[in-house]
Parts: C-alpha cells; structure tokens; sequence
C-alpha cells in the first residue's frame, strides 16, 4: 500500500481491535498495542486466553464479535492461516481496515476483506509506519 493510503487510514482510524493480544511485555502484540495507545489510538485487546481481564487498562474480549462498540481497524497479531478467520470477523463487524502484521501475508484474506469493502494492510506495522510517515505524535 502506498504512502497517501497508509497515512489516510492511520489519521481517520480511532478505534482498534488488536487480535492476539499478549501480557507478556516482551511481545511485539503488547509494545505495540502500548504504542498505540501512547499515540492517542482506542485499542481493544482480543484474546481468547485473556479474556475479561484487563490489558494496559483495557478490557480484554475474547472475539471481536464480543465488543460492544464499533472498531475502525481490526490489527492481526496471528498468522497468515488463522487471519482468514479474524477477516470474517472484521467484515462481520463493518470494519474499515484490516491490518495484517509483520510477515503475515494472506491474498485470500485480501481478496475477501476488499470485497468487502474493508482496505487492507499486509506485512506491515503501524509501530513502524507512524513515525515512518512523520505521524508520531
């Protein structure tokens, strides 16, 4: 995706659903749900496993279908097999952007979520792009 785009959706997004959400400091999931948060972002932790606890002050759902209010950019912490799934979660809740991360890379999950209307992101990092586009705040 290019620049204008990344930079349209990083500005226009408020609400974000991180799906595969860790407590363990030392996971890229919990630094960059931290930044996220740190840069003004509403970030909802997904997580099976943590679900109903609470995650740098905020409550922990188990899918995505269980939050209560609307999210503007699904960020997917999983693999590129188990992506798919969570893109049929995405379109299910009428988000806006799916956000693939570091090396998750999956044409069907893009082809689906386009259809769908949702922009797509794959093999990138929001933690990177925002200072990388001059975003940082």
């Amino acid at each position: 995706m290019d620049d204008p785009k990344l930079t349209d959706i990083l500005t226009k997004v408020k609400f974000i659903a991180l799906v595969g959400a860790s407590d363990k400091v030392d996971r890229p999931s919990y630094k960059v749900m931290k930044y996220l948060i740190n840069q003004g972002y509403n970030v909802t932790p997904v997580s099976p496993k943590l679900a109903g606890k609470e995650l740098l002050g905020q409550k922990v759902y188990a899918h995505l279908v269980d939050i209560p209010y609307p999210i503007d950019m699904v960020d997917v912490f999983r693999n590129s097999a188990a992506a798919f799934e969570v893109a049929e979660q995405a379109i299910a809740i009428n988000a806006k952007v799916i956000w693939l991360q570091l090396d998750v890379i999956n044409q069907e999950v893009k082809k689906m979520a386009e259809r769908a209307g949702l922009a797509v992101v794959m093999n990138a990092c929001p933690k990177i792009e925002i200072p990388r586009l001059g975003l940082e705040k």
